[in-house]
């Protein structure tokens, strides 16, 4: 988000730098946002169904695939919904108490997308160094999903403590506030008036470095070094022929493979998409310049790629939602 600042030449109360937009980008990131509520709406219902039907096969990985889709269908709601509306040219203001709890949502939500998103790498590569054929390993029974659920509870929990101080140091902005500061976790713009207001530039400063260190550049790097893992864990396998060929785990390789491709997939639209908002982001925070603005805009659709593209990536590997959406096209 930003930082409070007095400026004369605000252009809007409490909206602080207001970035032009054409219609045509307007039209391209309303297609965006739908799509991101459309289909992480889909994944949530197709695969929750599944969840709660058959608690065979899969599970475990359903409820992080779930876990996921639900962080991106609540940001797509909370967040880029709104920014729709104000892209239409209806001024949105909120008190300060709405500005707190809104900007505490914002980042957590943001917060809990990035580690939800990691956390999906990270089973897949366990559960291949799970399935390693070895004597011991081949029958071993699947865990309770009870620890899965404490896992994903602890993401959830963690983050919402990260984002309290969104909640205090948050207010509604006015005629001169101007933006100064923005955070990558959250947002690239003020919405609904509301702003930073941090006790100064240099605390709002130190705040929007640990978001990028811890929330940013950290799981951005374990997402790369899980998948190389599980790619490198997947080659092993596949030459592990000879006297287990008819074991079940050689015989989950090629699934494992296609699941593995998927994933990456997946990540690398993450990375891809969450590194063009940090360097977009954090051009403007540390040097401004006649490209900031053309930054600014790059980076709102670098946010919404990941969300809007990460159902249509899921679909191409899950077997129930190819089959939902041929269901769906053929009637």
């Amino acid at each position: 988000m930003v930082a409070n600042v007095e400026s004369d030449d605000a252009e809007l109360v409490g909206m602080g730098l207001r970035v032009s937009v054409s219609p045509a980008q307007t039209a391209f990131y309303i297609i965006l946002v739908m799509l991101g509520v459309l289909g992480n709406a889909t994944v949530v219902c197709v695969i929750g169904k599944s969840v709660i039907i058959d608690g065979g096969g899969g599970r475990n990985s359903d409820i992080i695939i779930i876990n996921m889709a639900l962080s991106n269908l609540l940001v797509s709601v909370m967040r880029n919904t709104l920014l729709i509306i104000s892209d239409m040219g209806l001024e949105l203001y909120s008190s300060k108490e709405w500005c707190q709890f809104l900007m505490g949502v914002w980042v957590w939500l943001r917060s809990v997308n990035v580690w939800s998103t990691l956390f999906l790498s990270a089973f897949h590569l366990q559960t291949l160094r799970r399935v390693t054929p070895t004597a011991g390993t081949v029958h071993r029974p699947r865990g309770p999903p009870k620890t899965l659920l404490l896992a994903l509870a602890l993401i959830w929990l963690l983050n919402y403590i990260y984002s309290i101080p969104a909640h205090i140091f948050s207010t509604n902005g006015n005629v001169n506030t101007t933006e100064t500061l923005m955070l990558v976790s959250s947002t690239t713009r003020p919405l609904l008036g509301c702003v930073w207001n941090f006790p100064s530039n240099r605390s709002g400063l130190a705040y929007a470095t640990t978001s990028m260190v811890i929330h940013e550049t950290i799981p951005i790097v374990l997402m790369a070094i899980t998948n190389l893992s599980s790619l490198y864990t997947l080659y092993t396998h596949g030459r592990v022929r000879s006297s287990v060929q008819d074991a079940p785990v050689i015989k989950r390789v090629p699934a494992e493979r296609r699941a593995a491709k998927v994933i990456l997939a997946l990540i690398m639209l993450f990375i891809a998409s969450w590194g063009t908002s940090i360097i977009s982001v954090n051009y403007f925070n540390y040097n401004r310049g006649t490209s900031a603005e053309f930054l600014l805009v790059i980076a709102r659709f670098a946010n919404i790629i990941f969300i809007a593209m990460s159902p249509a990536v899921l679909a191409l590997g899950h077997r129930r939602l190819r089959s939902f959406i041929k269901s769906i096209l053929s009637h």
